[in-house]
């Protein structure tokens, strides 16, 4: 390692522990074609493969192509292949990895837009074709006049498949995925019970019309890989399996759909606490107001 390099490791205040050597697959759309480089990289305590990507870019080869954002794990922005697991780039120390080669591929299962940035748009798509949202009366939702009643246990029903952060590593490793396009995958899937199962919201049945179609949960394998791959911990596969029994249920008409949480009201007695603004105007308008 020469003196220049060196330093600029150094500069990240940590001692270089070893150097490590970063084996990237590289794309480039105007050549239509894959390759692998290599680069040396000095790695210091607590340096994740994303610090050593921004090491090769800072200081060996600046046209390197990936995505980042938040650093810390929360925007799923940095989703890899990282010595041939699906990892966030972000939370991953070399060190902890046990080896003197990262190999760093873009993820599987989706198109390449240039080196390591693949296209996340059939995630996005497939995630929007369950509609994720709370479906009730429209007014309300765009007018509200209370907040919706919910217990704590009726929360606990689905609150881990709240913390998905649409990195889209459970399609990297899904082994259906891979083979067939089509199907929604661990994703969408266990958004689609996430809501179903949301009591504020009234849509289970227009929901599972889609995220229990021919392309919805009975393709699952239940191999088990996406809820391994997930970095936020949640569990994806029996999101899938809890959707293919209540779609069951709600089939054989053993299950009514839940009624939706009451509105709480509004407050008497009580006033505004001096010193709290009031909420900032919608940045959408509705259909209503937009006609007016």
């Amino acid at each position: 390692m020469d003196r220049e390099r060196e330093q600029t490791a150094q500069s990240f205040g940590e001692e270089v522990v070893k150097v490590v050597r970063f084996r990237v697959q590289r794309f480039r759309p105007e050549e239509g074609k894959a390759y692998v480089q290599e680069f040396q990289v000095p790695v210091y305590r607590g340096m994740t493969v994303l610090d050593g990507l921004h090491y090769v870019r800072d200081n060996l080869d600046s046209t390197l192509a990936y995505r980042f954002s938040c650093r810390m794990g929360v925007c799923g922005s940095c989703g890899m292949f990282i010595n041939g697991f699906p990892r966030l780039a972000c939370q991953t120390q070399i060190l902890e990895l046990g080896s003197d080669t990262v190999d760093v591929r873009p993820m599987p299962n989706y198109p390449v837009v240039k080196d390591l940035v693949p296209d996340l748009g059939p995630l996005f798509e497939k995630h929007r074709t369950v509609r994720p949202y709370v479906i009730r009366d429209p007014r309300e939702l765009e007018q509200p006049t209370g907040e919706f009643l919910q217990k704590p246990e009726e929360l606990e029903e689905f609150l881990q498949f709240t913390y998905c952060i649409k990195c889209g590593l459970c399609l990297t490793a899904c082994p259906t995925v891979a083979t067939d396009p089509q199907y929604l995958g661990p994703q969408a899937l266990a958004q689609a019970y996430r809501y179903c199962k949301d009591t504020r919201d009234a849509g289970m049945d227009e929901r599972l019309k889609v995220a229990a179609g021919t392309e919805g949960p009975w393709r699952c394998h239940l191999a088990g890989a996406c809820s391994e791959a997930c970095p936020k911990g949640v569990d994806p596969a029996l999101g899938i399996q809890l959707l293919k029994r209540l779609a069951l249920l709600r089939r054989w008409r053993l299950k009514k759909p839940h009624r939706p949480a009451p509105l709480a009201g509004e407050r008497t007695g009580v006033s505004r606490r001096p010193g709290i603004p009031e909420p900032p105007p919608p940045t959408v308008e509705s259909e209503g107001s937009a006609s007016s």
